[in-house]
């Protein structure tokens, strides 16, 4: 009896992340997930188990070295250096304070995501489809940063670099449409308060854990009112999508002037 349990623990234990990755994705997993991660990236990958690794979330593998979080915050970082080097060389003469307002566009979560949506990450992506929490998260965007990251440790630099503007830059950022967006929503949101002699906070709800995270809900209060809630895992990106939600719900800059 005590060695049929030290058999098992031992088979148990001997479990490779990528038998756990196929019992989670039976359909993705050999020739056809290859298939799909070939069609995104345009190359045929060398390090397998990198992408892997970057393709899951931590609400599946709570490991370190298992799940995208490390690969996320190396994508991250080179994600903002390749953006930082395309805004220098693409404006010249621009001086620092829109260089870095571009770049925080470039790389915003918002945008991220629905980039990552549109290459069609979310069908490869392993995470936990019945936590609710997660619909309210950007883990795709995420998940396209650890991709980059991947990408950086499989092909090096050059090729990342080429990569992320034939793939990402210049297929679905548009520079144009970039310089006319505004992503602070609760600065948009502080001047229309200002200007019509409103009270403006931003109040923390409701503070809960779900799945070992910190998920905030706040609210966008105007003179006493809630007018928008947002909720996320850190207070920032929750008042963001509160002050977001509350100038389309106030038809903030919904009006465009008639040139005189």
């Amino acid at each position: 009896m005590i060695l049929f349990f030290s058999d098992e623990c031992q088979k148990f234990c001997s479990l490779r992340f990528v038998d756990i990755f196929k019992q989670f994705f039976p359909k993705e997993s050999g020739n056809s997930f290859r298939k799909h991660l070939k069609n995104i990236l345009g190359f045929t990958p060398g390090n397998i188990s990198l992408y892997k690794t970057a393709l899951t979330h931590r609400s599946i593998r709570e490991a370190a070295d298992e799940n995208n979080e490390r690969l996320e915050y190396l994508g991250d970082a080179i994600l903002s250096a390749l953006a930082a080097d395309y805004l220098f060389k693409r404006y010249p003469y621009k001086e620092e304070g829109f260089l870095t307002e571009m770049r925080s566009k470039m790389v915003n979560r918002q945008q991220l995501n629905e980039i990552a949506l549109r290459m069609g990450l979310k069908k490869i992506t392993l995470y936990n489809k019945s936590d609710g929490s997660l619909k309210v998260s950007q883990i795709f965007g995420n998940t396209l940063e650890a991709l980059v990251g991947a990408i950086y440790l499989d092909r090096g630099y050059k090729k990342t670099s080429k990569w992320v503007a034939e793939r990402i830059i210049l297929p679905h950022m548009y520079m144009e449409d970039l310089e006319l967006l505004e992503i602070n929503h609760k600065n948009k949101l502080y001047g229309w308060a200002n200007k019509n002699g409103k009270i403006l906070e931003f109040e923390t709800i409701n503070e809960n854990i779900e799945n070992g995270r910190r998920l905030f809900t706040i609210a966008a209060v105007v003179d006493g009112q809630a007018v928008a809630e947002g909720r996320a895992f850190n207070k920032k990106d929750a008042s963001q999508i509160a002050a977001q939600i509350a100038v389309d719900k106030l038809g903030i800059g919904r009006d465009v002037e008639e040139p005189e």
